[in-house]
């Protein structure tokens, strides 16, 4: 079956590889369309010890669709839809099989690319559960990647006050406010504290959330974050584990720190089967997260794109 891998620094490599073996529980799936997430980027853009290279065979990806194969559990038949959770992100396949609970079912009909839009935007609806209500509340954004645009999406459509997002290229803030975002701010051509200030008349933020996890994002929290406000950390450290913390500045503001990563709780299916319901019965949109589609044995041109911010992306999802 056809299969990449991450052979060399930002070089992929297709390659041959054989079935995987069915276990009992398991199920058998044949991926169709795969897409880019930014924490995938966190070995994409990495140089890492040249003995961990090349990577396992279809690593680094975990945003898969597909439709199944053979199964050995009965809670799925052959020729069903379903979103996979690869448990050891080795998506970029043609085939994968994975736990029963690792999948998702998917309706009959609709995009299947859209469809596979559920599994990131699910989990920030898992994050917005964990934040709470945002109705009548300044909510700062940092950063409009794909996972910051959903959160845009999700703070407008629950009645922010106010949704204020941060973004360093233009063309993000464009599709933030075309999401929801009420004023948008670049930091290259504002100061963001400031510009905050502003708008909130001083009163700063009620909720941040930080969709980015770099040290500049994850230490301007709380130069904007009002004095016993809501912290959102979503974003994971991109380039490094580990970076200096503001930890005073932190405490001046005696704030409630929530970290929220979905992918990571003892039931990472629930909050993406919750998207999946809302699309099926055609109360979410999906369709504009999607900005590019290309066949398989272009993965290079995706990761390439996705990782340099080319054309315009949001994302990109990969035909199989």
């Amino acid at each position: 079956m056809r299969a990449a891998r991450l052979a060399g620094p930002k070089r992929f490599e297709l390659v041959q590889t054989e079935l995987p073996h069915l276990q009992d529980g398991h199920v058998l799936i044949n991926l169709q369309r795969v897409s880019i997430c930014g924490s995938d980027l966190r070995m994409y853009d990495r140089v890492l010890p040249e003995e961990q290279y090349p990577l396992p065979v279809g690593r680094p990806c975990h945003e898969c669709a597909g439709v199944v194969v053979e199964s050995r559990d009965d809670a799925y038949r052959p020729g069903q839809r379903v979103i996979v959770l690869p448990t050891t992100h080795n998506g970029l396949m043609e085939y994968i099989a994975e736990p029963a609970y690792r999948l998702i079912p998917l309706p009959d009909h609709g995009d299947l690319s859209t469809l596979l839009m559920c599994q990131p935007v699910g989990t920030v609806m898992y994050s917005c559960q964990r934040i709470g209500s945002v109705l009548g509340k300044r909510v700062v954004i940092l950063g409009q990647g794909a996972i910051g645009l959903a959160f845009t999406q999700w703070m407008a459509q629950q009645g922010a006050r106010q949704v204020i997002v941060t973004d360093l290229l233009d063309y993000r803030l464009e599709a933030a406010r075309r999401a929801g975002a009420t004023h948008t701010i670049n930091p290259t051509k504002e100061q963001v504290a400031a510009t905050v200030a502003e708008i909130t008349h001083g009163e700063m933020a009620d909720v941040v959330v930080e969709a980015v996890g770099r040290p500049e994002t994850a230490n301007i929290i709380w130069d904007l974050v009002r004095k016993q406000g809501l912290v959102a950390l979503f974003g994971l450290p991109h380039d490094e584990e580990t970076f200096p913390f503001r930890y005073n500045a932190m405490m001046d503001k005696l704030p409630t720190i929530v970290v929220t990563v979905g992918a990571r709780t003892p039931d990472p299916t629930q909050h993406i089967e919750e998207c999946v319901d809302l699309v099926a019965q055609g109360r979410l949109d999906l369709s504009h997260m999607i900005t590019h589609r290309l066949p398989f044995d272009q993965v290079q041109r995706a990761y390439d794109m996705y990782s340099e911010k080319l054309d315009n992306i949001i994302k990109v999802v990969l035909e199989l």
